[in-house]
């Protein structure tokens, strides 16, 4: 059994914990703060494991240049803005619905951007992965007070362009980084997130972090679990596979959440997200069959 048998199912679990921690997160520093040291110490682990492991650095400054540029969209402004928008009022059942929208805008760029041509199947699969996070969330969208919706007309809008960033991020990451270590690549990236991340902490916020335990651990979690752990894997599948199926497993995580936030917190699991995770997993393994005509680049 190989790694590309299990690194879908370890990557969604990883990635979904994220939603978990930044609840606890926001609790203790600012969402830019926190962000900025999950950064550098990701940096720096990546750094020790890159020498570590023997790890081959690029020889040549453009490809340091892309890896740090890919690296500002993947994560310093995808998850500034998330952040950002979430801490200032957008409400989770909205977020949830943008960042349903990145397997779609993948899918309809990458045709364009790196050559792959989807079969009606996958589209298929594409168009029910978010009818499915539609249901999921639809008791969210209708408790949502529509005065507040318009006066987080400007989160909104950060929130949804934080999307095309990593929708952008990942297809450049695919044309222009098929090559080339995965483990300096993924340091150059955050190298780029704190590049990005450094002015808007210092600019918008008063750098505080609490140092309590649950601090702490999400910040542990957020380096080792996140930062090391699902984004290596997130890199190794879009390497290995086409990007529009890397990115269709964001479809699974709003459910997975869902299902950690009832253990872990008690919320109970309505019949809108039953139904809708079962939609979103029919749609998830129709956009992941290996029947695509991708056109050589």
């Amino acid at each position: 059994m190989s790694l590309d048998t299990f690194a879908p199912a370890i990557f969604v679990f990883l990635w979904s914990t994220g939603w978990i921690v930044a609840k606890y997160a926001t609790m203790h520093a600012g969402p830019f703060t926190f962000l900025l040291i999950r950064y550098s110490l990701s940096a720096l682990a990546f750094v020790l494991f890159c020498a570590f492991t023997g790890a081959r650095w690029p020889r040549d400054w453009s490809s340091v240049f892309r890896a740090i540029y890919s690296g500002m969209f993947l994560h310093g402004f995808y998850l500034g803005g998330l952040w950002w928008a979430i801490a200032t009022g957008v409400p989770a059942g909205i977020s949830g619905i943008i960042a349903a929208l990145q397997p779609l805008m993948t899918a309809m760029a990458a045709p364009y951007l790196v050559g792959e041509r989807l079969q009606p199947a996958q589209r298929l699969g594409l168009l029910l992965g978010f009818m499915g996070i539609a249901i999921a969330i639809s008791p969210k969208l209708l408790a949502s007070d529509t005065a507040n919706l318009w006066q987080s007309a400007i989160p909104l809008g950060v929130n949804l362009l934080s999307m095309v960033s990593v929708t952008y991020g990942t297809l450049y990451q695919k044309r222009h980084l098929q090559t080339g270590d995965l483990r300096t690549i993924a340091t150059l990236q955050y190298v780029g997130a704190i590049i990005v991340t450094a002015p808007l902490a210092l600019t918008f916020e008063d750098l505080h972090f609490d140092g309590t335990h649950e601090a702490f651990f999400s910040l542990g979690w957020s380096v080792f679990g996140l930062s090391m752990g699902a984004v290596g894997l997130l890199l190794y599948l879009i390497r290995r596979g086409q990007v529009s199926r890397a990115a269709s497993l964001i479809y699974l995580m709003p459910p997975a959440v869902a299902i950690e936030a009832a253990i872990v917190f008690g919320e109970p699991l309505t019949l809108p997200i039953i139904i809708g995770t079962l939609i979103v997993v029919i749609g998830v393994y129709l956009t992941n069959r290996r029947t695509a005509d991708v056109v050589p680049e």
